[in-house]
């Protein structure tokens, strides 16, 4: 399975296999807990419902299933949902991963213009068709080429050195000056340095930000420049400076899912979202290219999405992972149409990206 790679050891035979999948599968299209008799109506059994409540029992007593109260079904535990994921879904069909990728393509118009606009309009379908809260990350500065790039004094000794790139991403960082500069001589060097560097610097990719300055062509009175200004600019093309950002859609998905309708808990996870997007990041990131990594739970190692799932995937930019696309819901989502509907939706981007 390319879902992934945390498999539970584990013996169930075949029967504890289905009667798990069945479980699942119920439990997923009614968030009721699930009971030997529903089994037996709805899926065919070709045995008694004693036998169906010792299985679930064993189920149980292993780990793979919960019993919320004493005269209740079963629920599925986080193990159980791992070993649903991981061995008892099938990969998505071909089928299914081609109607999800052209629905995206279908709508998203043409007149889209800006890649910002794009990922946008991808999280807003990734989360109708999905079901689910939708999260698209920007592509990293792998993949962004300088616009122009602007130097505005601030105070007495201190720039603004603003960077502005060809999807309209900004990233600015302040100058620190030697104090010993008079103000008539400063406005005219800061006029002669910001055409110095976008000459360099326009269209080049991002991550050659510190690297492509000719400071020889510079007079001598602009050396001093030189180390200040190139410290800036690598302190911008670090990945840690600022967080990518990502285009999140669908809260109204995650408010209809009963998990959910204790308001607390869904002010943490839109909390979590809005203020803390540089912890979410790294958790989006963990998918390798042509993978789809599921995340169950305590696996997303955040407090607030304990009770949640998290399907991811990378879009590429020539084979280079460039940025994430994934959903979000209760760990009680449809995972079969959530893998295919990243899938599709990565695929998509990668398209685009890669023709930007």
């Amino acid at each position: 399975m390319p879902h992934n790679q945390n498999h539970h050891t584990h013996n169930l035979t075949p029967r504890e296999q289905k009667i798990l999948w069945a479980t699942v599968e119920r439990y997923i299209a009614t968030a009721e807990p699930v009971g030997s008799k529903v089994l037996l109506q709805e899926y065919n059994f070709n045995i008694s419902t004693a036998t169906i409540r010792n299985v679930l029992h064993n189920l149980d007593r292993s780990g793979f299933l919960i019993q919320p109260h004493t005269s209740s079904g079963r629920v599925p535990s986080e193990v159980g949902y791992r070993v649903y994921v991981d061995e008892l879904l099938p990969s998505p069909s071909p089928q299914l991963l081609h109607t999800s990728k052209q629905a995206v393509a279908q709508m998203l118009p043409d007149i889209y213009v800006s890649l910002e606009s794009i990922l946008r309009g991808a999280a807003q379908i990734l989360a109708s068709l999905s079901g689910c809260m939708a999260l698209v990350t920007a592509p990293n500065r792998y993949l962004l080429r300088v616009r122009s790039i602007q130097l505005v004094p601030v105070e007495a000794h201190k720039l603004m050195l603003i960077v502005l790139s060809d999807s309209y991403h900004t990233a600015s960082t302040v100058v620190d000056l030697p104090q010993r500069l008079n103000a008539d001589l400063l406005a005219e060097e800061v006029g002669i340095l910001h055409n110095f560097l976008n000459y360099h610097l326009k269209g080049k990719r991002w991550s050659e930000l510190a690297s492509s300055l000719q400071w020889h062509e510079l007079d001598q009175q602009f050396q001093s420049y030189a180390d200040l200004l190139t410290a800036s600019l690598q302190r911008l093309t670090s990945p840690h400076y600022s967080s990518e950002q990502i285009y999140i859609s669908g809260l109204s998905e995650l408010m209809r899912q009963p998990e959910f309708s204790d308001l607390s808990q869904l002010q943490g996870i839109i909390y979590f979202l809005e203020a803390e997007q540089a912890y979410l990041l790294p958790i989006l990131d963990a998918a390798p290219p042509q993978k789809v990594v599921v995340q169950i739970g305590s696996e997303i190692a955040v407090e607030c999405l304990q009770n949640c799932a998290l399907v991811s995937a990378s879009y590429c930019h020539h084979q280079e992972p460039v940025g994430s696309v994934g959903v979000l819901n209760a760990t009680r989502m449809n995972y079969e149409r959530a893998i295919a509907c990243v899938t599709g939706c990565a695929e998509y981007l990668t398209e685009v990206v890669s023709q930007w």
